[in-house]
This record gives structure tokens, sequence and C-alpha cells, in this order.
């Protein structure tokens, strides 16, 4: 470095900075304001202030680098530094109807009282269903059931089915979904579900005390098992966009008050839904109590609301209402294989009786007493 630069740089005048402290602004996904004018002109002002003095530091960088040798470059190693990851941003909400999904619920002709009040009670718990007339078709039509829903759900714009069966006005099969408008393009529709309804209690019969507000978005619960095996992972995803309310529906409100609960037992799918109540203690201690243990002052607790029933899988569908089998359930006995084996056991009790009641003839017949000599001395 030369005498006049070291002169140079001996004149200058280091000029403080000044950092401007200010208090930290939360921006909602809302909030649509800028920066005020004071703000932009104290920042020009700055950036005017310190130009000199950057430009001179930038200026006895470069001869500091410059005046170091090969040798020191050769001899060189980077220090290890810890590579900091970018976090993502959390993701902000703007309350609008972006998730549009539509679920088509219907049933099938000759459904009982029982599954009709349970059709009407799942029509209540979805808000952003769409409802058409009973399906009556001939099963040996073209396609059969599957093709006629499909062509339902596509002129309806739905793109998830919740399907009620009903044979013989006793057995009630649910079939759950995705149509041919949910699927890309080029891909074809699918996966759906076939599972066999058991224990069905409907609200008006449960006669529970739960109550929510109609239209209310649900949360979601599944037992842990939804996350280990790879059938339920994919029922798991069939659940949520069928049961899930969209955020921003127009039919929905936004607000959280109860809970659907998804629990794998016994190799059935048990559903239940519940009341969130919050109720505030009744003394200040165990008002202490609770916000010590669950750091709020209000007592959470659930309460039942219905329906509830039991879905017993059958078999999981590649496409929508048939096509390559994914998965079937094993331990899946029909409710005719059932019926049978019970009329079976009445029929056989039938035959052991009429078998018991010929033995009971033959061993009368056997009994036979010897004749009396002395008989005829008295007559």
């Amino acid at each position: 470095m030369t005498k006049n630069q070291k002169s140079k740089k001996s004149g200058q005048v280091a000029k403080p900075r000044t950092a401007k402290t200010s208090e930290p602004k939360i921006l909602l996904a809302d909030d649509d304001s800028v920066s005020s004018d004071d703000e932009s002109e104290d920042h020009n002002r700055e950036s005017v202030n310190h130009h000199d003095s950057i430009i001179h530091d930038e200026d006895d960088e470069s001869n500091d680098a410059n005046s170091i040798s090969d040798e020191e470059m050769e001899s060189f190693e980077p220090s290890s530094t810890t590579l900091q990851v970018p976090t993502k941003e959390t993701f902000q909400s703007d309350g609008k109807y972006h998730n549009k999904q539509r679920c088509l619920i219907i049933c099938s002709r000759g459904i009982t009282s029982r599954v009709r009040h349970l059709l009407e009670d799942l029509r209540t718990l979805i808000p952003h269903h769409k409802k058409d007339s009973k399906i009556d078709i001939n099963k040996n039509e073209k396609g059969g059931i599957g093709s006629v829903v499909n062509d339902i759900a596509e002129m309806r714009g739905c793109n998830s089915v919740l399907f009620l069966e009903c044979r013989k006005k006793q057995d009630a099969y649910l079939w759950l979904g995705h149509t041919k408008s949910a699927s890309v393009s080029g891909l074809t529709s699918g996966p759906s579900a076939k599972f066999l309804l058991e224990n069905i209690h409907t609200m008006d019969e449960l006669r529970l005390t739960g109550n929510c507000m109609r239209g209310s978005r649900p949360i979601l619960v599944f037992d842990p098992d939804f996350d280990e095996k790879e059938e339920l992972k994919l029922l798991k995803c069939l659940f949520l966009d069928v049961f899930g309310t969209p955020r921003g529906h127009p039919k929905s409100k936004p607000f959280v008050d109860r809970v659907m609960g998804f629990y794998h037992a016994d190799g059935k799918i048990w559903v239940r839904n519940y009341q969130i109540i919050q109720e505030h203690a009744s003394n200040a201690k165990e008002a202490h109590q609770e916000k010590k243990l669950t750091g709020s002052d209000l007592k959470t607790s659930l309460v039942e609301i219905g329906p509830r029933f039991v879905l017993n899988p059958i078999r999981i569908f590649r496409g929508s209402f048939g096509g390559q089998t994914l998965y079937q359930n094993e331990h899946f006995v029909s409710p005719n294989a059932i019926r049978a084996t019970y009329n079976q056991k009445r029929g056989n009790h039938y035959k052991e009786r009429k078998d018991a009641q010929k033995k009971r003839k033959a061993r009368e017949e056997s009994i036979v007493l010897p004749q009396d000599p002395l008989d005829s001395v008295f007559k």
C-alpha cells in the first residue's frame, strides 16, 4: 500500500452507522398494508449517507485480497462451517374456498328405514355433499351400478362418492371412492373401497346429549394403525376426502366443535362422532389444576353425538367401482354364508329331534313284558 493511499485512508473519518430500532410488525394473510412514506425517506437518507464509506471499504478489501501471496493461497484451507438449511415459510390461508371437494351421496332403491336415516345423518355431517335420486338399475346392464354412479357424479361435478347399497332388504353395503371427474387427464379414476355396514345406530335412535353446529368442520382422528398398514393408509385418504369439510365451503361454518374418530379393532373400522365441550371450572382451585395440566383454564370433554356404525372392509379396487383388486379381506364372511350356517344348524336340530323320536319309539317297542302264567287263574 502506497503512502498516498495510507494518507487518504488516515484522512477519512469513519461515520458511525446508526441502526434504526423499530418494533417487529406482524403481517397477517389478509393484511394489505405497505410501508409509509416516512420509512421510505429515512431509508433513502441512510443509503446516501453510507454510500461513500461503502465504496472505500470495498477498495480496501480488494487491495488486501491482492496482497495475499500465492503460497498463502495454496496453504489456505476453508474452515468447517455448518450448513444453514433455509426454513420454509408457514402456510397462511386466506380463508377462501380453494379445495373444491364435492361428494356425491346417493343410495340404491329398496333400502331399509334404518339405512335411510343413516343416509340423512351422513348428509348432515358432510356439508359439501350433493344428493340425487335413488338408483334403480338392472344388474345385467353394461357397466352395472358403478357406471351409473360415475355418470351421475360427472354430471353433478363431484370428485368423490359415498354410495349405500342394500341387498335382500337386510344387508347394507357402503362404497367410497374417487370418480372420473377427480382423475387427472390421462389417468383412470379410483381407487374405491367396499364395506359391510354393521351395528348401525342413528342420531334419533341413540338419544345422546351431544350437539354441534350444523355444517361445522370436524377434526378427523385416526387410529395409529392407519399409519402402519398399507391398506389402511389408502382408506385414510378416502376418509379425509369424503368426511373432511374443505375450508371456506359456502355451506360450512367457520367453527370446529366436533371430532370424528376412526378406530381399527378386530379387523373392522369403528366410526364415532363426538362434540367438543369446554366448560369453566367451578372454583379457582380446579381452574389452577386444569391450567397446570392442560395449559388452559377451560375443561375440555367429549360427548357423543352420533351416528355410530362399524365398517367391515371387503375389498379395495384400483378403479372406481371395479378394476384390479388391491386388497381383499381374507377374514371376511358374507352375511349369506352366516345365515346359511345358522339355518343349517336349525336343520340339524330338527333332524336330531326326529332321530330321537324314532329311537324312543323303537325302545318302547323293544320293551315287552313276559306273559304271566297265573293271569287266567282268577278269571
